[in-house]
């Protein structure tokens, strides 16, 4: 399942479409050099497979590539970034 990413202005998603369908979304919101991630949601049937994580994954690697820092106050994103290691050099 490929993850893409949408963005209108501030606000964006890193999602995953399926016929037409986001069956898993990452949303966030930039603000003066921060990526505030504010919601995830993976469709029941998608759960336990590790694809949550993919997706905090895909927003901690385009916030370097793109020299933000990330502001996670989605419980789920915070969760990942918090124990990742790798992860915290975004970390605002």
């Amino acid at each position: 399942m490929e993850i893409q990413r949408d963005e209108h202005g501030r606000k964006g998603a890193f999602f995953i479409d399926e016929n037409g369908e986001w069956v898993a979304e990452l949303t966030y919101f930039k603000d003066n050099g921060t990526m505030t991630i504010d919601h995830t949601e993976i469709d029941e049937k998608l759960r336990g497979e590790g694809i949550g994580e993919d997706m905090v994954k895909a927003a901690v690697e385009y916030a370097r590539a793109n020299g933000l820092k990330i502001k996670a106050v989605c419980p789920y994103a915070k969760k990942v970034i918090d124990r990742t290691p790798d992860f915290q050099d975004v970390v605002e």
